[in-house]
């Protein structure tokens, strides 16, 4: 970072990679500090994602969250939000997460992207998008949170790094060419109950609209999106919450499926 980071930045970083160091989530920044702002909060991301690169954890992707309009009205937030992936996240698919690596967990099936091509935005369009893209994959976003009770403002989700948590990526890359992302149906069984129904309209009317809004948020901090990076690009349904025991499935129309168990 370029930048001069502020004491209370570094401090509030510390926070929050104690908290996930520890499994012990923490009071919302926002009421450690009422002032905090969201470019203040996306300083203490980068913060936190400075120190793990530091320490060897490689960055392997970028996730957006909140894209879809039930996802804001759930949290009470009127835009998206941004994150980083790193190879400390993967989960193979139909693998098991033990609760032992998660505080409280939920999940959300996305469509993840894998690209061929940099993105740097600003600018950055739906077309540039696709060309950029390899494939497409069916994913399961474990998301998390280190802030108590996901007692969430946009500030606290952004800076603890979009609530990232974990993923999972099914097995078959298919070609953006070969679909229509929009129209592609989604379905999420829990335990073998049908509880979520979702389309890729349903992540800023179009799955690689997301893409590029990120391409275009992150340019302000001079990061671009590259060749072989994951990106997960937001929810097509709401999220559900996971007890130990739980086995999901995300089933997409052309995509295929995607699967995991959490065990206690």
């Amino acid at each position: 970072m370029n930048k001069v980071v502020s004491k209370e930045v570094k401090e509030l970083a510390s926070c929050l990679i104690d908290a996930e160091k520890n499994q012990k989530p923490i009071q919302p920044l926002t009421e450690l500090n009422s002032d905090l702002t969201l470019e203040e909060a996306y300083e203490i991301q980068l913060q936190v994602v400075e120190e793990k690169v530091s320490k060897g954890i490689r960055i392997v992707g970028k996730k957006i969250g909140l894209t879809s309009r039930d996802m804001q009205i759930m949290y009470g937030i009127d835009t998206p939000d941004c994150g980083h992936l790193f190879e400390n996240m993967i989960v193979k698919n139909n693998h098991e997460v033990s609760f032992k690596d998660v505080i409280q967990p939920k999940i959300e099936a996305e469509i993840a992207f894998v690209l061929k091509k940099d993105l740097k935005g600003p600018n950055v369009t739906v077309e540039e998008v696709l060309q950029a893209t390899d494939y497409v994959l069916p994913s399961i976003e474990i998301i998390d949170s280190r802030i108590q009770d996901w007692n969430l403002k946009l500030q606290d989700t952004v800076a603890d790094n979009a609530s990232s948590g974990l993923y999972v990526l099914g097995d078959k890359p298919v070609s953006v060419d070969e679909v229509h992302l929009p129209d592609i149906t989604m379905k999420v069984y829990q335990n073998g109950q049908l509880m979520k129904e979702g389309a890729g309209k349903n992540a800023m009317e179009h799955p690689a609209a997301c893409v590029a809004w990120l391409a275009n948020k992150l340019a302000e901090f001079d990061v671009v999106l590259q060749a072989g990076e994951v990106i997960l690009s937001g929810a097509l349904a709401t999220t559900i919450d996971v007890v130990p025991g739980d086995e999901f499935t995300a089933v997409f129309e052309h995509l295929g499926e995607v699967k995991v168990k959490f065990i206690k």
